[in-house]
């Protein structure tokens, strides 16, 4: 059935008590916008959801009518494929309840990740944030989510221990692996395309001390910067994480980083990283004793939205071909290439559609276009490193970018579950994540 646009935002507004914009109000553009700015969307209309009950008439609505509801806390993985779909935000389900006793978290599903540590480390815990504390803590999770922690507690979603959803039928229910297997297994990493989550409940992990920070050099030094990278990942503990940063930042000289974050004092910090004393002085050195709240100023990522053009790959090694790919030559028109130290818990077993990560390290390469020539620029560039690197083939759910399908990140047999349990619980694919498990390359391309 079609349904004109302002029919949609009569009934929507009609049922919902959050606000609600369609093309041509005033907000409109506003709300509809993404947080990575180089993506576009334009849905048949925008719901803020006030409650979870609105999350059920909005996914009703769009039921009856035979159209989408595309979920989107903060718009971080964005994809711009809402066209003819009902946007709904999660940002104001942002309750965040912290049980230190039981170290558990059960936070809506509009908490940022930098909320949820500041809540968590008045107890001396924390959850698993990544880089960013602006990145919706569901939208991470339902992606696998990686952290800081990852080498210690495993990927985010290993931490869930339930979750509330409404699913394509409009009606809720908390979800465990015990009252939902199925379903429980596929929010855990598997892309959010199957039900919509209004909440969760996290295990939260002991964080009483923390030490982490950039050293920073010029480029010249860059070769001695990643082989003294190299040698530290070979030996650091579980609870050290080690990032290699190759930086060139518009109007400032190139430079390299190595960011770091480690569980504990910083004396036995410092012991693990004494390699970097052979380094000559840094440019800057921020690393100290911090709490767990203030993971995100690592990197000093921007928290407002911005534009970017993003591809990661996993390695399978960092041997010396790797480091001259990624030394040789200088990264531009790239901003950032982020080199991530895996291992540890990451790699073990995981009941989830990620399975274990196996790759050592991953790669995470940004470009910030500004016309559409400088976009193809960075494209370009990206594919010539990726190719001159040991990838494995495979990405993080929540490191694809908008040309890209899950198919790129999951096993085979992890996608043909996911596919058949969307087929029995949402045939008419009422709910749509970033990167719907029905979706094939050649869609994605033609979608593009």
């Amino acid at each position: 059935m079609t349904v004109l646009p302002s029919t949609i935002g009569q009934e929507l507004r009609a049922r919902v008590r959050g606000r609600v914009w369609i093309d041509g109000d005033a907000g409109y553009d506003a709300a509809c916008r993404p947080w990575n700015l180089a993506i576009e969307q334009r849905p048949e209309a925008v719901v803020e959801a006030a409650d979870a009950e609105d999350v059920q008439a909005c996914v009703r609505l769009a039921r009856s009518h035979g159209i989408s509801v595309a979920v989107q806390p903060s718009g971080h993985g964005a994809t711009g494929r809402t066209a003819g779909a009902i946007l709904l935000r999660t940002t104001l389900l942002d309750s965040i309840e912290i049980d230190p006793v039981g170290r558990k978290a059960r936070i809506g599903a509009g908490v940022r990740s930098g909320a949820l540590q500041r809540a968590a480390a008045a107890h001396g815990l924390t959850a698993l944030p990544g880089s960013s504390p602006a990145v919706s803590v569901t939208g991470a999770a339902l992606g696998g989510g990686l952290s800081w922690f990852g080498r210690a507690f495993g990927w985010l979603a290993d931490s869930i221990l339930a979750l509330e959803v409404v699913e394509a039928s409009g009606q809720s229910h908390r979800v465990t692996a015990e009252t939902d297997p199925d379903l429980f297994w596929a929010l855990r990493g598997g892309g959010g395309d199957v039900a919509v989550v209004t909440a969760m409940e996290l295990r939260l992990h002991p964080a009483p001390m923390v030490f982490g920070g950039r050293q920073l050099w010029p480029a010249a030094r860059a070769r001695q910067v990643a082989d003294v990278y190299r040698t530290m990942t070979q030996s650091a503990p579980t609870s050290l994480t080690l990032w290699l940063e190759l930086l060139d930042f518009p109007g400032a000289d190139p430079m390299v980083a190595i960011d770091s974050a480690f569980l504990g004092d910083e004396a036995t910090a410092r012991r693990y990283m004494r390699d970097t004393r052979h380094l000559p002085s840094p440019l800057s050195d921020t690393r100290a004793a911090m709490s767990a709240a203030d993971l995100g100023t690592i990197t000093g990522e921007p928290t407002d939205p911005s534009p970017g053009q993003s591809r990661a790959e996993l390695l399978t090694a960092l041997d010396d071909g790797a480091l001259n790919a990624l030394i040789g030559d200088p990264i531009a028109p790239l901003t950032v290439v982020q080199i991530r130290h895996l291992g540890g818990a990451l790699s073990e077993p995981s009941d989830s559609p990620h399975g274990a990560l196996t790759e050592p390290y991953a790669a995470y390469m940004l470009g910030v276009p500004s016309t559409d020539s400088a976009a193809e620029a960075i494209v370009r560039r990206q594919a010539a490193l990726a190719r001159a690197l040991p990838i494995s083939g495979r990405k993080p759910v929540t490191f694809l970018n908008a040309s890209e399908c899950l198919g790129d990140a999951l096993p085979q047999a992890s996608l043909e579950r996911l596919r058949q349990l969307k087929s029995e619980r949402d045939p008419d694919r009422t709910i749509q994540g970033n990167f719907g498990v029905l979706d094939r390359p050649a869609d994605v391309r033609r979608s593009g």
